[in-house]
């Protein structure tokens, strides 16, 4: 299948690195989706509401720009390689430590302290990958590595449905912390990026501030893009649950529950591989724009579809084209980047967008109950405007695809 061709055409250690680098994402998504499915679970047993536990999303989304300029930096001096495994590392520990929290406030500073691991791992994983293969398989790729966030969604929401009635909130923690394992791969399999091993000695003696120098423009645009970005995904992803649970009626262990989340998510790997592969083929630019604004005729499928089967195929659809865009941004950031600061920007300007956007869910749960507690129409809302928004700066915005990556960074 020529769809999947570039796939092909990586070599042994290619593959390697690019399984890491997805299996990464995938597994610190898994450790913060946990979360988003026992809000309700944890407001019950420190007899406090959903919004003071929902403000553990906010706080672990706001720290993840710390993690992102803290271990970018590192991964620029040291290696992309030893930087995600510390990183992995650290994410697994503070997952497993939140199983343990004797009260809500030690549960929002673990979370804290999880968002700054978290943080770094995009960066990291999206550098190795883009740094480590062909210019011409970073579209596919690119989508491939993003659909790890929704995959980390579904295998959450199935440890979820499997284990929640057998072993409570906190034993999913404690299975969250199983991430840890994918450091022995990286470590045995997975080789430092060609691209900073060529001029780590550069990258070594360089300052953020001199390698930025004549880019402060482009990383604000990249973060303004990137709060779009953030807005279009946690709006359409971290209340679901709650709104099948409190708009929809259904039991958060049930299997109608756990078929829509499946349906959300499948429809995000599937529109995440579609459009970062067709952004090979029309440009970076064009294809999240068409996939941002064909959401907002899916909206109503998604949020008031009349029965089971409408809603399903409305998850289904909001997500091939959310996550569709979102394919497009490992590869469109990479690209945009200047050497030097390829392992802290992406990842940077992506935290600092989830900073701006990390009231996300609270603002959502804020305009349902102007809304008569309507988290249907709230949710639909937020979606149709940062579709528009998101559109908007990706349209205008600069496009490097195929240039390239090392000294020179001539197009292909």
């Amino acid at each position: 299948m020529s769809f999947l061709s570039p796939l092909r055409e990586l070599n042994r250690e290619q593959r390697h690195t690019v399984l890491a680098s997805f299996l990464g994402w995938t597994l610190d998504a898994f450790d913060y989706f946990l979360l988003t499915f026992v809000i309700v679970g944890i407001s019950d047993e420190f007899r406090v509401s959903t919004d003071q536990v929902t403000l553990g999303l906010f706080l672990t989304l706001a720290a993840r720009p710390i993690g992102a300029l803290l271990f970018g930096r590192l991964a620029d001096r040291f290696g992309r390689r030893p930087v995600l495994m510390l990183d992995v590392i650290l994410f697994s520990a503070f997952e497993l430590a939140t199983a343990f929290a004797p009260s809500l406030m030690v549960l929002l500073v673990l979370r804290f302290l999880f968002g700054i691991a978290m943080g770094g791992e995009w960066g990291l994983g999206a550098s190795l990958a883009m740094e480590s293969i062909p210019p011409k398989s970073r579209g596919l790729v690119s989508g491939l590595l993003q659909g790890g966030y929704p995959c980390g969604f579904f295998l959450g929401a199935l440890a979820n449905w499997l284990l929640i009635d057998h072993i409570g909130w906190r034993g999913l923690f404690v299975v969250g912390a199983v991430p840890a394992l994918l450091v022995l791969y990286i470590r045995r399999s997975v080789p430092e990026s060609p691209v900073w091993e060529a001029s780590k000695e550069v990258h070594g003696k360089v300052s953020l501030v001199a390698a930025m120098r004549g880019h402060w423009k482009l990383a604000i645009y990249m973060t303004l893009l990137m709060a779009a970005f953030n807005m279009f995904s946690h709006g359409s992803q971290d209340l679901y649950h709650t709104f099948e649970e409190k708009s929809l009626h259904l039991a958060t262990g049930s299997g109608a529950a756990f078929m829509l989340v499946a349906m959300l998510n499948i429809g995000a790997m599937v529109g995440g591989l579609f459009f970062g592969a067709l952004s090979e083929r029309i440009g970076r630019r064009r294809a999240m724009v068409i996939a941002s604004l064909l959401a907002i005729p899916v909206i109503p499928l998604w949020v008031h579809g009349g029965s089971l089967l409408l809603l399903a195929i409305g998850a289904f659809l909001i997500q091939v084209m959310v996550q569709g865009a979102w394919g497009v941004v490992p590869t469109h950031l990479n690209e945009l980047s200047p050497e030097g600061v390829r392992g802290t920007l992406p990842g940077f300007a992506y935290q600092i967008g989830n900073l701006l956007a990390a009231y996300t869910g609270n603002a959502q749960l804020s305009i349902s109950r102007w809304h008569g507690d309507d988290l249907a129409f709230a949710m639909g809302i937020w979606i149709a405007a940062v579709a528009v928004i998101l559109a908007l700066l990706a349209g205008f915005g600069p496009e490097a695809r195929g240039v390239g990556f090392g000294a020179g960074r001539r197009s292909s």
